[in-house]
């Protein structure tokens, strides 16, 4: 079976950022293809331990084949590994306190959700709407999309995606209903917010991006992973152990950034990057997907 194709974002940095050694205890809270996973076990040898997130099953398989791959490569030299069909907003459930050496994390969709139709997470191809990281779980788009007041919607275009126009398009959401696909919500948005002029971005895809961090609720997730490595109480992370978070819009940044500098203030984390890390010339016009991507890392005091 062929390895799945992926390219994992900023690879070179979080490694060098995590400083993953030999027999340490590292989470990946992000499996996703496995990419940053594969490269953490080729460090972390024969007595080191990796445990390997993600919510999305699918995903996960996929992981696994990669990763099975590489332990048929890599023979005795390969660490043990652990997958936990979990979301990262419950290790705490799963690692005690003062454990890891390392936890990466990646927050970005993958590239796998988005280029599937059927799971309903991009425009680009026609699908439902449904937009779930995790089809276990019951809130869909299409929930949000026909269910929601217009206030709300609207309230939810602008802060979760930046959008100015959100209220416009509520409104225009509201009198189409009911909508069950992507390629309607995003005529719908279209119709009503034109290209902005300079912009290279479709219309729909901050609107997109709202509903979709609705669904998932993607910065309450952020947040419970922030809260279990840089708490003063009970830290996931060693002391010296690292963390690397790997951002791909403001809103998640943002919390990334707030938080790595409360805890500095407490003294629980000395920040690694006065700056978020961005992706080099040339992985950017390798993967345009790393263009957005910022890097921020930390160190348990």
């Amino acid at each position: 079976m062929a390895e799945p194709q992926h390219v994992p974002v900023l690879l070179e940095e979080s490694l060098n950022f995590l400083n993953v050694r030999e027999g340490g205890v590292v989470v990946d809270a992000t499996l996703g293809f496995g990419g940053h996973s594969a490269a953490i076990a080729r460090k972390l040898g024969s007595a080191g331990r990796l445990i390997c997130f993600d919510r999305d099953e699918q995903a996960m398989a996929s992981a696994k084949v990669r990763l099975e791959l590489l332990a048929e490569e890599l023979g005795a030299a390969m660490p043990s590994v652990e997958y936990v069909a979990r979301p990262f907003s419950e290790i705490a459930e799963v690692v005690k306190p003062g454990m890891l050496d390392g936890l990466l994390a990646d927050f970005g969709v993958s590239s796998m959700q988005l280029d599937e139709a059927h799971r309903g997470f991009s425009f680009r191809a026609d699908g439902p709407l449904d937009m779930r990281m995790d089809p276990r779980s019951e809130l869909t788009a299409e929930q949000v999309v026909n269910q929601a007041d217009e206030e709300d919607l609207a309230n939810l275009i602008y802060e979760f995606g930046e959008e100015r126009r959100s209220r416009r398009i509520a409104r225009a959401i509201v009198r189409a209903r009911p909508m069950t696909t992507t390629a309607e919500l995003a005529r719908v948005i279209s119709a009503v917010a034109p290209p902005i002029k300079g912009e290279k971005i479709h219309p729909a895809t901050r609107t997109f991006q709202a509903i979709r961090i609705r669904v998932n609720d993607e910065l309450g997730e952020i947040q419970s992973l922030l809260r279990a490595v840089s708490g003063s109480a009970g830290s996931l992370l060693k002391p010296g152990g690292r963390v690397a978070l790997i951002s791909f819009h403001s809103l998640e940044d943002r919390l990334v950034k707030d938080s790595f500098r409360e805890s500095a203030r407490a003294g629980t984390l000395e920040i690694l990057t006065k700056k978020p890390i961005v992706a080099k010339e040339q992985e950017a016009l390798r993967n345009p997907r790393s263009r957005s991507a910022k890097l921020r890392a930390a160190e348990r005091v």
